[in-house]
């Protein structure tokens, strides 16, 4: 098995979103890599495509990458102000691999990042994977309300049912 590599890219991932670097700044077509993980082992984020996803990268504060040799088999993101408040975005392990670390890895690489060091509050959002969130110091929000307003893209009558992410361990 090739070893796990780490990745932590500059903000907004321009190697990533623009050549698909991958390890060693090597051209790896991780934003194809990006893509097929998403839709494999993420509901919430499959079917985005190519230049949505390098949208959203360029909107990323940290952007977090887990590679075993050529493979992509983790990915997340945060956005922040830098001071009061971040959010973590999209984080996903490779379901072969659950129950390695991986996602802690990620989580941790995320948080220990210099944009959120200092950050007075970190949000994420869950639909079934609070436990894992849990043991890594995320508590409830309550009495916060998670509120959703559906955006243009969606049609009309959409009504958000299975929550914004969610993070397998």
């Amino acid at each position: 098995m090739a070893a796990l590599r780490l990745l932590i890219h500059a903000p907004g991932a321009p190697g990533l979103r623009w050549f698909g670097l991958g390890p060693g700044l090597r051209p790896t077509r991780g934003l194809w890599k990006l893509q097929r993980l998403f839709n494999k082992h993420a509901f919430w984020a499959q079917g985005r495509s190519v230049a949505d996803l390098r949208r959203l990268l360029a909107g990323s504060t940290v952007v977090v990458s887990l590679w075993q040799g050529k493979r992509l088999v983790g990915f997340g993101r945060a956005s922040s102000d830098g001071i009061y408040r971040a959010v973590l975005w999209d984080v996903v392990v490779a379901g072969d691999l659950h129950g390695q670390g991986l996602g802690r890895r990620v989580v941790e690489a995320l948080l220990a990042a210099p944009a959120l060091r200092g950050v007075e509050r970190i949000y994420l959002m869950t639909t079934n994977s609070a436990g894992f969130y849990e043991q890594l110091g995320f508590v409830d929000a309550a009495p916060q309300a998670l509120l959703v307003k559906p955006g243009a893209a969606q049609p009309p009558g959409f009504r958000e049912t299975s929550g914004l992410s969610d993070t397998p361990s």
